[in-house]
């Protein structure tokens, strides 16, 4: 076993996410192998570095390259497996798609420039997000809630859409509190400069 073996695990269990849910449009039990998919892409993903770490072979420019491309991709898997369900519109499990993924390019500018690695913003991170999806499934099974329906300006939205936009309201929210605090830090790091007529 290999910390690489181990990635490209996480990528599987996306992909069986994302299976997972695009079955459950013909039977809901389906979704417990979407949650399964998420348990074997939390396990790949989260001991990758560790096992190369605790072997002391860790590569920090090849792992991090290889790492955040894949979760960029497995996200990606996921959400568009997530709007294919009969639990998300599309629409909405994009939306939710295009928040992770803001708030991904904001760590990685967070990494460059602060030389900090943020994975949770609040209490939330990749691994109580999967937790979240994981309890969603489960209520999805178990509950007819799926089927409910509000009509909002003429279309009609489910219980879990609702959620989905909220969840997706976070995520754009967490990044715009995260940059207000962050502007002023790098505000003072780097100052305006005074301007001197005299250099021109």
């Amino acid at each position: 076993m290999t910390s690489d073996i181990l990635t490209y695990i996480g990528v599987l269990g996306a992909v069986l996410c994302a299976v997972g849910f695009a079955l459950a449009q013909w039977n809901l039990l389906y979704l417990w192998i979407s949650s399964l998919g998420l348990v074997i892409n939390w396990f790949g993903d989260s001991l990758d570095g560790t096992l190369a770490r605790v072997r002391e072979t860790s590569r920090p420019v090849y792992g991090f390259f290889i790492d955040h491309t894949l979760d960029a991709f497995t996200i990606c898997i996921m959400c568009i497996g997530a709007g294919l369900s009969p639990m998300f519109r599309l629409d909405i499990a994009l939306l939710a798609l295009a928040g992770y993924l803001v708030l991904s390019i904001y760590t990685y500018i967070g990494t460059i420039l602060k030389d900090e690695f943020r994975l949770t913003y609040g209490s939330m991170g990749p691994t109580e997000f999967r937790l979240a999806v994981i309890i969603i499934n489960t209520v999805a099974i178990y509950t007819q809630w799926q089927n409910c329906r509000i009509q909002i300006g003429g279309q009609a939205f489910g219980i879990f859409d609702i959620l989905g936009f909220c969840i997706a309201v976070l995520l754009f929210a967490m990044n715009i509190c995260q940059f207000l605090k962050d502007r002023k830090y790098f505000s003072e790091k780097d100052p305006v400069k005074p301007y001197n007529p005299n250099k021109e």
